[in-house]
């Protein structure tokens, strides 16, 4: 069987792809990367040319970016539909939010951290449009629960949950009390408990 090995690190991005893997229940090999010269080494830039975690190795298969390397794990273990089929219906709600996350909802949280101003009258040419325009897009979607594809939890609410948590956590996300309740239910999981505990939470 091919080995799945995660580059990651205890303090970075790299426990979304940490819980998304104990998701999967696929046996998988973790490398701890210190920050500084070992992410910049020659090694390690061979891997991910942007020297920073996770990153993901299956095989001659490399994956970076957390979005990307949670698609990747739910397509390439569907036996735990965390990915739905190409055919079924939700595919178009599973890829819509994972991509929606990883652009406006990351575009948009990390222009208020730096205080970054769209100029009056320029939101359309933001690809996030406003910061409270994207909150509320996916509070709309969230709505209905208990996950954005129905009765079905995907990778798509490790990657949001993931993101909305650490938001919340520092103040860069509004506590909504539909984000709160979400996260809450998608942090109870076996898997990101388990995750927590590998990563020293």
């Amino acid at each position: 069987m091919t080995t799945l090995t995660l580059y990651t690190n205890t303090q970075s991005r790299g426990r979304i792809a940490h819980w998304m893997l104990e998701e999967t229940g696929a046996s998988y090999d973790t490398v701890w990367v210190d920050y500084g010269p070992p992410m910049k080494s020659p090694e390690y830039l061979a891997i991910n040319p942007m020297g920073k975690v996770p990153a993901l190795v299956h095989g001659e298969a490399v994956v970076t970016e957390c979005a990307a390397i949670c698609a990747y794990l739910g397509d390439r273990f569907p036996a735990n539909h965390l990915a739905p089929a190409v055919d079924d219906p939700r595919r178009a709600t599973y890829l819509r939010w994972l991509f929606f996350a990883a652009g406006p909802l990351e575009a948009a949280v990390t222009a208020r951290s730096f205080g970054w101003q769209i100029p009056e009258g320029r939101n359309q040419t933001a690809g996030f449009g406003s910061y409270t325009d994207t909150l509320n897009a996916l509070e709309g979607a969230l709505q209905q629960g208990p996950w954005l594809c129905g009765e079905q939890f995907t990778a798509a609410d490790v990657y949001i949950a993931s993101q909305l948590g650490w938001g919340m956590m520092f103040d860069t996300i509004e506590k909504r009390p539909v984000f709160q309740r979400y996260v809450e239910r998608a942090y109870a999981r076996p898997a990101n408990i388990a995750s927590d505990r590998l990563n020293g939470a």
